[in-house]
């Protein structure tokens, strides 16, 4: 018996919208990496994109566990001479909410090529609303067991 091998243009990708209203940040920020990955599905291919599209809403309502609201920092350097900033959790989501489930979930794809495709597939929005009716987005419950509502 062979062992299957998804093909790009064999991959059928569909489009799941997620409500990060109440949901745990790194709980939720797992379970789109491994659907942007393509892992949830039975072609999955470790050199092939077999991932799907997920499209988040209300991502200024994530919640934060423990003490992470005070003490989590986000750290990047200007370039220049003493040019680091750190930024608290709480700052970025009073300002850009999206950039937070953006940042979790980054972390936790491959550091590659494909890594960077697949994370092109994430689209996050701070309230309810998003412009992607047009792909007719399926409602996906990432704590039900299976994957998919």
């Amino acid at each position: 018996m062979k062992t299957y091998t998804a093909r790009p243009a064999e991959v059928q990708r569909s489009w799941l919208v997620v409500d990060a209203e109440g949901r745990t940040l790194g709980r939720l920020a797992t379970q789109i990496a491994t659907v942007l990955k393509g892992k949830h599905k039975p072609i999955f291919t470790p050199h092939v994109d077999t991932g799907d599209h997920v499209v988040v809403v209300n991502a200024e309502k994530v919640r934060l566990t423990g003490r992470k609201a005070n003490d989590k920092m986000y750290f990047r350097h200007t370039m220049y001479p003493g040019g680091v900033r750190w930024t608290n959790i709480q700052d970025v989501l009073a300002t850009h909410p999206e950039r937070v489930i953006q940042h979790a979930v980054q972390g936790m794809m491959p550091k590659t090529k494909l890594g960077r495709a697949m994370i092109k597939k994430l689209k996050v929005y701070a309230g309810p609303a998003h412009p992607h009716a047009a792909q007719n987005p399926t409602a996906w419950d990432p704590g039900s067991r299976g994957g998919r509502a």
